[in-house]
Order: C-alpha cells, then structure tokens, then sequence
C-alpha cells in the first residue's frame, strides 16, 4: 500500500471521527442540552439531527415523558391530633431542561428535592383537615391543595407535577379500635336523631288524622241524627193518618203492641184486675173496645185526623201505660 493511500485513510478516519463527535440524534421521547465545558449553552426540545462542537461540546439527554415517583408510608397528625399513615405517589414531567439542569443538575438531585416538597407539603395541608375529611368527606380538595404546593416549589426547579395521589390513608393499628367505635357511636346518635324526627312527625300526622276522624264521625252522627228525626216525623204523620181514618183499628193495634211488649218474656208477671181495661179484647172478644187511655174529650165524627205531634204524644202515653200496668 502506498503512502497516499495510507493517507487518505487516515484523513477519512479523522474526518469519520469528526463527524460522528459534530452530530447527535434527539428522539421524539428526549430533549438535550448542549453544554461545553460544563456551561450550559442550548436546549433542544424537538426530535431531529443537531451539530455540535466535537470534543469541546458534550450531549446530555433528558425525558420528555411524566415520571413517577412513589413516596414510602409517613406518619402525619391531623387537625384533631390523631396519628396517620398515609403513602402517595407523584408523576412529574421536565418542563425547562437548561433550568433543570442549572438548579437540579441530576436526576436523583431532583428526585431527593421532590420527595421532601412532598412530605412538607402533606404534613402542612393534613393539619389543617380532619380524619373523616381525609377519609371520604374532603380527600380531593387535600389532593389537589398538595399538588398545588408541589408544584409551586418544583415549578423553580423547570418541573411541572403532572399528578398527586394518595394511595392509602389509614390509622396505626393501636388507633384503629377507638377511632372506628367513636365513629360507630356517632352513627348511632345521628341514627337516634333520625327516628326521634321520624317519631314526632308521625305523632302530627296521627293527630292531625285523630282529629279529622272525630269531625267526621261527629259530622255523620249529627246526620244520622236529623235523618232519624225526619224518619220519626214521616212515621208520626202515618200513624196520625191511620189513627183518623179507623180509630177503632188503631186502638186494637195499640192494645197489641201493649200484650207483646208486656208478655214479652216467659217469666213475666203482673197483678192486674181480671176485668182492667188491660185485658178488655180478653175479656170482650168481638165487641168493640174502650180506649185503654182516657180522652180529654169525644171528637165529634167528623173531626179531622189528629196532627203528627199529637199522635206521637199519643203513642209515648199508650206505652208509658202499658209498661205501668
């Protein structure tokens, strides 16, 4: 092999170097920062081919992509001064790489840094929030106010805190049996509240249905009561009209209705005279009866019938008679 060839190779092999020392690659999940001589000189955010100064320059790569970064168990206190474990996790993404690396300089600087903004952070919003507001009432408004204050501080570091959860919230197990039978006794109380109202209610309404029972039971007695008058009136009228029509016949009807109400009962007795006016239609079958009770006076034949009122005194004075006798 000549001495040119040999040279040529050479050149090619210096220029091949330089090259590849002068070129560096950004994938789409990266961005890098140039620096020289440790100062940082640019930031490349977007994917493509870049130059760069061979030997003098140097390329460090940097995620574009969310981190996560999971925090182990810390014991916190709440506003009622009750002992917590509560494990979190955060997801964090690089925002501004030449700030990062100014500030952070490596990754597990910043990873360090983080994990303290997240413990300082939960220790100051816990202890403004009770047990139940961290448990069920009020955990998204804590989540979010710790993600806020993360992210204040990581925001100076060229960081932005995509997410902050809370894995697990609970109390230590000497602390568990006195929290959950406070809490049971507080259900019970809220439970006795509940029927105390249910209670009173139903008594308003049983006495509101008492009273609205009596108005009506009153209202159809009063009813009953003026159609029974009423009936009493039509039944007077007819008795006046058949005691006027054939008084001989309504008078044998009365001596009936006498016998039977008085002989109503076997071991009835009574006292009475053989030949009283009581046992007239006995006595003087066929013939045509005296009145049982007297008249005031003998109504001429042609007189009119009596009145309903005067019939029903009538008939109230042939029982009082009957019974008497």
């Amino acid at each position: 092999m000549s001495v040119k060839s040999v040279f040529a190779l050479v050149v090619a092999a210096v220029i091949a170097v330089l090259l590849y020392g002068s070129v560096f690659l950004v994938y789409p999940h990266e961005q890098a920062v140039v620096t020289q001589f440790g100062r940082i000189e640019r930031a490349v955010r977007e994917p493509g081919l870049y130059f760069k100064t061979p030997f003098i320059q140097s390329v460090e790569y940097l995620d574009k992509r969310a981190r996560y970064l999971e925090q182990s168990e810390r014991e916190v206190i709440d506003s009622g001064k009750k002992r917590l474990l509560i494990d979190s996790f955060a997801r964090y993404r690089i925002t501004d790489p030449i700030i990062f690396k100014r500030q952070a300089k490596f990754l597990s600087n910043f990873e360090s840094q983080l994990n303290g903004f997240m413990e300082a952070s939960l220790r100051d919003v816990v202890a403004e929030f009770t047990f139940k507001d961290i448990v069920r009432d009020r955990r998204d408004e804590l989540v979010e106010l710790i993600r806020k204050s993360v992210d204040e501080k990581t925001q100076r570091l060229g960081v932005a805190l995509v997410d902050y959860r809370i894995r697990r919230a609970d109390l230590p197990k000497e602390n568990s049996e006195a929290v959950y039978r406070q809490m049971q006794t507080e259900r019970q109380q809220e439970a006795n509240g509940i029927r105390a109202d249910g209670e009173k209610l139903s008594q308003q309404i049983r006495s509101v249905a008492d009273r609205n029972a009596t108005v009506i039971i009153a209202n159809a007695k009063r009813d009953a009561e003026i159609q029974r008058g009423v009936g009493d009136a039509l039944r007077n009228n007819i008795f006046a009209e058949a005691y006027g029509k054939n008084p001989d016949f309504f008078e044998f009807y009365r001596s009936m209705k006498a016998y039977e109400t008085s002989l109503a009962n076997g071991d009835t007795r009574m006292v009475l005279s053989p030949d009283s006016e009581f046992f007239h239609y006995f006595n003087d079958a066929g013939k045509s009866p005296a009145p049982l009770l007297p008249k005031a006076e003998e109504a001429p034949e042609a007189e009119a019938a009596p009145s309903a009122d005067d019939a029903a005194a009538s008939s109230v004075t042939t029982q009082e008679t009957a019974v008497s006798n």
